[in-house]
Parts: structure tokens; C-alpha cells; sequence
């Protein structure tokens, strides 16, 4: 089986030497999210702009994919300082209604571009 790239231009472009996404068979590997605007390049204000930003651009990654927010099964939120988590978690919410994806939610000293959160997630193409 042979890997395929996904890429979309609705999603920010990678800042490193890494893809969007990775498609392997039925499963779809989205890298981590930071929340930057994919037209303007830029980081979007506050933590709760940044975690809509972040969804919206797993989202924009996933329908490119030919998959959507219900078919993610993993994520993991890397977030600068966890007292934030009760606000990320309430948007988080939001995107993921039912079915929940397993998840995994992280501090960490720094992110990409200063950035207050980045997330990535694990899903499925059928």
C-alpha cells in the first residue's frame, strides 16, 4: 500500500518539511494544526480564536480528504498552558458532538510561532 499526500490550500501550508495530511489505506494522519489563518498567513488573536482556527483547519484537511469531523477517531491537543483547557475544551466540544474521538490534551513549554495551542488528529476514509 502506497501512502498518498493530502494537501489543500483551504488549510495553512506546512512550515516545515512535513505534509497536511498523510492518507495510508483507509486512514487518514492530519499533522498538527496551528491556528493560522490559511489566507492572511497569520495566527489568529486569543485562545479561543486559535482553537476555532486550529478545528477549522482539521476540518478544511479532512473534507479534502473525502473525510469529515465524525470520522476522527484520535486527536491530541498540545496547548502552551493548560489553564486554558476548560475553554479549549468547550470549543472542542463544539466541533465533536457525538461520538467522540479519543483524545489526548497536553502541556507544553513552547509551540510553533508562539502560537497557544496546535492539534492534531488521527481519522478514518470510508
Amino acid at each position: 500500500m502506497t501512502k498518498h499526500i493530502v494537501s489543500t490550500e483551504h488549510a495553512p501550508k506546512a512550515i516545515g518539511p512535513y505534509s497536511q495530511a498523510v492518507q495510508q489505506a483507509e486512514m487518514l494522519f492530519v499533522s498538527g494544526q496551528l491556528p493560522l489563518n490559511p489566507a492572511t498567513g497569520k495566527l489568529a488573536d486569543g485562545i479561543e480564536a486559535q482553537t476555532q482556527q486550529c478545528l477549522e483547519n482539521i476540518k478544511a484537511i479532512l473534507t479534502a480528504a473525502g473525510s469529515d469531523l465524525s470520522k476522527v477517531v484520535k486527536t491530541t491537543i498540545f496547548l502552551k498552558d493548560l489553564d486554558n483547557f476548560q475553554v479549549v475544551n468547550q470549543i472542542y466540544g463544539s466541533y465533536f458532538t457525538e461520538s467522540y474521538p479519543a483524545r489526548s490534551t497536553v502541556q507544553i513549554a513552547r509551540l510553533p510561532l508562539e502560537a497557544a495551542v496546535e492539534i492534531e488528529a488521527i481519522a478514518t476514509i470510508q
